[in-house]
C-alpha cells in the first residue's frame, strides 16, 4: 500500500502531499504527533504550496510593469493627503470587494502608474486577481472584439480580474468607435468589478477623451460613484532625479 501512495497522492492532485509526507512522518514519529496532526500539517503544506502557487501565476498574468511596488515607491516625495489615502487602500482592501474604482490624476511624471502597480501586485498578494491594460491596448481589444460583434464575450472575459487597472486613460484616440467601446466597457463594469485608472487630465478634460459631452459626464459619473480620487499635485519624480544629479 505504501509504495501505491505516490501514484495515489498524484491522482488525488495532492502534489505537495506526495512531496513532504515521509518528512512530516518523521516529524510526526520525533515528536509524537497524533494522527489529526499529521494530516493537519500536511493540509496546511498543501494549501500555502497552492497558495504560492496562485499568486506565481496571477503575478505573471497581470503583466504589471516590472520594479514598481511599494518597496521601490519614493513614498516620501509625495504629498502627505496622497500617503494617507494610499496607506488606507493598501491596507484596507475591502474596496476591491465592493468594486470600488480608484482615480489617479495628476501631471506625467508624479508617480502615478507606480502607485497603480504597487497596489495591483499588493492586491495579488493578498489574493485579488488583477491586470494591468494600458488604456489604448485595451481599447484596441475591445474594438477588435467589436468589430467580430463578440464585445459583450471580450468584456466578460476581463470580469475575472477582480481589479483591472487602466493606464493613461488620455492617450485613448479620439475616434467615435474607440471612445464608444471604452464607454461601453465602463458601464459594463460598473459596480461590478473595481477600476484603478490613471489620468494625466482633470475631470474637467475628460471632453477631449469623449468627444461627445453627454457621454464623459456619464462615464464620469459611472466611475467615481463609488471611489477615491487621488490627485497628485507635485514635482515629478523625473525632474527631482535630474536636479539631483
Amino acid at each position: 500500500m505504501s509504495e501505491a501512495l505516490p501514484l495515489m497522492l498524484k491522482e488525488l492532485r495532492l502534489p505537495t502531499f506526495g512531496q513532504y509526507y515521509q518528512d512530516y512522518q518523521d516529524r510526526a514519529s520525533e515528536h509524537a504527533w497524533s494522527y489529526s496532526q499529521y494530516l493537519a500539517a500536511l493540509c496546511e503544506q498543501e494549501i500555502a504550496q497552492r497558495f504560492q502557487g496562485r499568486i506565481s501565476s496571477w503575478t505573471r498574468e497581470a503583466k504589471l510593469p516590472r520594479g514598481k511596488s511599494f518597496a521601490t515607491l519614493a513614498f516620501d516625495d509625495l504629498p502627505q493627503a496622497v500617503q494617507k489615502k494610499i496607506i488606507a487602500l493598501r491596507d484596507n482592501t475591502q474596496w476591491a470587494h465592493q468594486a470600488d474604482n480608484i482615480l489617479l490624476i495628476g501631471p506625467s511624471g508624479v508617480g502615478k502608474s507606480h502607485i497603480a502597480a504597487a497596489l495591483g501586485l499588493h492586491m495579488i498578494e493578498q489574493g485579488i486577481r488583477v491586470k494591468w491594460m494600458p488604456a489604448t491596448a485595451l481599447v484596441q481589444h475591445l474594438q477588435q472584439a467589436k468589430k467580430e460583434l463578440e464585445l459583450m464575450t471580450a468584456m466578460t472575459r476581463l470580469d475575472k480580474y477582480r481589479v483591472l487597472i487602466i493606464d493613461d486613460i488620455g492617450y485613448v484616440k479620439k475616434t467615435d468607435s474607440e471612445t464608444q467601446a471604452l464607454f461601453e466597457f465602463i458601464a459594463h463594469r460598473y459596480e461590478s468589478g473595481s477600476l484603478i485608472i490613471t489620468s494625466n487630465q482633470p475631470f474637467s478634460q475628460w471632453d477631449q477623451i469623449f468627444p461627445d459631452t453627454m457621454m464623459a459626464v456619464a462615464a464620469i459619473d459611472r466611475i467615481i460613484h463609488h471611489a477615491t480620487i487621488i490627485e497628485i499635485d507635485s514635482e515629478s519624480y523625473r525632474r527631482k532625479n535630474q536636479k539631483k544629479s
